[in-house]
């Protein structure tokens, strides 16, 4: 791009280095706090824990943002990519949370890191060893799978006194209303920002109505300590698969956004540098992933929504990655900011999740549209959602295989993504 006004090496003045920083942190802000608050909600946890996990979720994403941002010999891309924990693992977390809680989920995001590692090797194959047909039907399953849950959160979220009253159905449809307006309606920042502006209004709203619990606000202390495995630690290999079919979509995502950024930022993406940076990215990734389990958190990758602010702002300087990483430590070193947003009312969650599951599931159908929708691709993802989805429908078809086959095939997404990984290779291609 010629017209990047700050270009990857540049250096903005102070001052804007930090409104830019800013931006970025709001942009990928609600993506980055919303998977805690779901496993936290999911396995029942105290708002107190609840709190402490979107800390440690902050401070990861802030650390692993300098990672990705500045290279270290094969570490990091030398890319504005700033760095958080994605939607694509949440449905691992939760089926892993529900067998072995926090302790085993940190486990497993250590234990599956080392993907990417290999992966990072082999980026000039990935495309080819993954195929948008793959890549795309596995993302299709994890927003569809996600959907239950929003749909849950906007009317109270299951277990909750008042699930389902209208209460919970008013507030999250006008948080809904409100992402729509925006997203529809407005450009720049505003749209790059509607989910968050959503969430806000329907906090504000909730406030005035007295649905919020501000005790745990005025409990909460000033600084929090980082405390690594502070649930401990466990491991399940039985559970392995859905992680490495996370781990391998999140490879596929983080390449397309390192290159997006790239382009946005006035930077060739047709030469060798541009390989090695990739190489760097997914290492980043790995190990910014490992840092993560070690610090109570999941998996962390690039987002896709900060290119959104590196075409509105035209700033692609990386430096502007240490500002919004040096922000996401700061946040997330400040227990009571954490405890504003865990105290936040379900249906206002849900009213905003519902829309971003429903984005992740047709950035899959996306993916495979990038490869055209042929007769034998169409064929794949039908099978592979039908089976996908009939198991998360109805888990119960389970019920009668051996423990270990159960815990594997209990994830939709590994079932349909073993599918379609079967299919792609199994079924010739398509004859021009």
């Amino acid at each position: 791009m010629s017209d990047v006004f700050y270009k990857l090496e540049d250096t903005p003045p102070l001052k804007l280095l930090i409104i830019l920083g800013i931006q970025h942190v709001l942009a990928m802000f609600v993506g980055l706090i919303t998977p805690p608050i779901i496993i936290a909600a999911t396995l029942g946890i105290s708002t107190e824990d609840k709190a402490f996990l979107i800390s440690m979720a902050l401070i990861a994403s802030g650390i692993t943002t300098f990672m990705q941002v500045k290279r270290w010999g094969p570490l990091g891309s030398g890319l504005l990519g700033v760095q958080g924990t994605s939607f694509t693992f949440v449905p691992a977390a939760i089926s892993t949370g529900l067998a072995g809680g926090i302790p085993l989920i940190c486990g497993m995001t250590i234990a599956a890191a080392p993907v990417e590692l290999l992966l990072s090797r082999f980026v000039k194959r990935a495309g080819k060893i993954f195929p948008p047909v793959v890549m795309g039907t596995v993302v299709m399953l994890i927003g569809l799978s996600l959907i239950r849950v929003g749909i849950t959160d906007l009317v109270g979220g299951i277990g909750s006194e008042d699930f389902g009253s209208i209460h919970n159905i008013l507030l999250g449809l006008f948080v809904l209303i409100i992402i729509i307006i925006i997203n529809q309606f407005t450009n720049g920042i505003l749209r790059v920002g509607a989910v968050g502006i959503g969430l806000l209004a329907g906090y504000i709203v909730s406030a005035l109505l007295g649905s919020i619990d501000f005790s745990p606000i005025s409990e909460a202390g000033w600084i929090t300590i980082p405390v690594p495995l502070k649930y401990g630690i466990k491991f399940d290999f039985a559970y392995i698969l859905p992680w490495i079919f996370a781990y391998l979509v999140s490879s596929i995502e983080t390449m397309g956004d390192l290159t997006a950024s790239a382009q946005n930022s006035g930077e060739k993406v047709d030469t060798p540098l541009h390989t090695e940076r990739l190489s760097g990215g997914l290492v980043a990734d790995a190990l910014g992933s490992m840092l993560a389990g070690f610090l109570n958190s999941m998996p962390n990758t690039t987002f896709s929504q900060n290119n959104g602010v590196i075409l509105v702002t035209k700033a692609g300087a990386r430096r502007i990655g240490y500002a919004a990483g040096t922000i996401l430590i700061i946040l997330g070193l400040v227990p009571k900011f954490s405890a504003i947003i865990s105290v936040m009312p379900r249906s206002v969650l849900g009213g905003a999740t519902i829309a971003l599951f429903g984005f992740v599931a047709i950035s899959g159908l996306k993916i495979i549209m990038s490869q055209g929708l042929t007769d034998r691709n169409l064929f794949i993802l039908s099978i592979s959602l039908a089976l996908g989805l009939g198991i998360i429908y109805e888990p119960s078809v389970l019920d009668q295989l051996p423990e270990t086959l159960k815990k594997i095939f209990s994830s939709g997404m590994v079932t349909g993504g073993m599918t379609s990984v079967i299919l792609n290779l199994v079924i010739p291609e398509d004859r021009s």
